[in-house]
């Protein structure tokens, strides 16, 4: 077996590595809302939220996919090289998420794979083969990084002002309401938790399909950045299984630690965070689910009882969203030396 061939079925592995991870990462974004007002048990979120989890990056298209698979240049270099750079940037960005599942914290795994392919793709051959979109930025274009951030740093703010006067809406709305109301909010979460998954799928499932393409493209076992259909059947249901694996740990910070969640709490969250995630999925635009509901829990709090919230939890996880990057990449950097001694220095 030739060098260049189980470079690639290695990389390949790892991608649907980073989107299993992604999926028990990310689960708990989509069910702790639920479970923590009681709108179903763990088991009955876990099962509805994965049937629509798999069928979002199925139905959702492709337009994240072509802005992730063109954050990096790899196309110029050797194979071997690209390969490896993109393997150690996957690394990065999944031992970022296995570190911040196990102490409980909600940081986001789009952060996490675009601080691992550029800090990868840095150290071996130069800030030059990131796509940075700086220089588009000045001619009206976004593109590149610049794109990502820009999605990544605008969604937190739409989830959580969308959050604030969803809430208000509905609270006005509800006002005459009796105790009774509960049961029909609790009900109606089987459509929005639905349409979260959905839209979760849509955006994150492409991120792998992205980095998939991208993988075989760079091995040279397709002609040009085309999503196959197997691909997308590949990560659909890699990160399917990931939602059955469920992060609870996270469950309890996003459920409990910002703000008492009731049925009419979960119920706007829910439907800001498809909102939100699946309007950036139509364009593009690759977003943070964690960012997202936890944001909109946020929005919701302090729009109702601004003291109540936890701020201090929340100032924990803006804390972890600024050094996800960072932290990715350092990891992603220590992984090149690695796979750069097994290659024996022709990584």
């Amino acid at each position: 077996m030739s060098t260049l061939l189980l470079l690639t079925m290695v990389t390949v592995l790892v991608v649907l590595l980073f989107d299993y991870t992604n999926g028990f990462h990310d689960a708990a974004n989509i069910i702790a809302t639920v479970i923590a007002s009681r709108a179903m048990t763990p088991v009955q979120a876990v099962l509805v939220v994965s049937v629509f989890e798999f069928l979002g990056p199925l139905l959702g298209g492709t337009a994240v996919a072509n802005t992730i698979g063109s954050v990096v240049q790899l196309q110029d270099l050797p194979p071997t090289l690209s390969l490896s750079v993109m393997l150690c940037g996957l690394l990065g960005a999944i031992v970022w998420n296995l570190v911040t599942w196990w102490t409980g914290i909600p940081s986001s795994s789009s952060h996490a794979l675009v601080g691992g392919l550029a800090g990868a793709v840095v150290v071996a051959v130069g800030v030059d083969h990131v796509v940075w979109g700086f220089g588009e930025l000045t001619q009206g274009r976004v593109t590149g990084v610049t794109k990502v951030l820009a999605a990544l740093l605008l969604s937190p703010l739409l989830g959580f002002w969308v959050g604030f006067g969803l809430h208000r809406l509905m609270a006005a709305l509800l006002r005459a309401a009796r105790p009774a109301a509960n049961a029909r909010l609790r009900a109606a979460q089987l459509f929005t938790a639905a349409g979260l998954a959905f839209a979760h799928g849509a955006n994150d499932g492409q991120k792998s399909m992205g980095m998939l393409t991208l993988v075989l493209l760079l091995g040279g076992f397709i002609p040009s950045f085309e999503v196959p259909g197997w691909v997308m059947l590949a990560c659909a249901s890699a990160l399917t299984l990931g939602i059955l694996s469920g992060g609870w740990r996270i469950v309890r910070t996003l459920g409990f630690a910002i703000y008492r969640v009731r049925p009419v709490h979960a119920l706007a969250s829910q439907l800001t965070s498809s909102v939100v995630i699946m309007g950036a999925s139509v364009m593009g635009a690759p977003v943070s689910t964690t960012h997202v509901v936890a944001s909109s829990i946020m929005g919701i709090g302090a729009s109702e009882r601004p003291r109540a919230v936890r701020w201090a939890k929340a100032r924990d996880i803006a804390t972890t969203w600024v050094v996800t990057m960072p932290g990715a990449a350092l990891v992603a950097v220590q992984a090149y030396a690695l796979v750069n001694l097994w290659m024996g220095g022709h990584a």
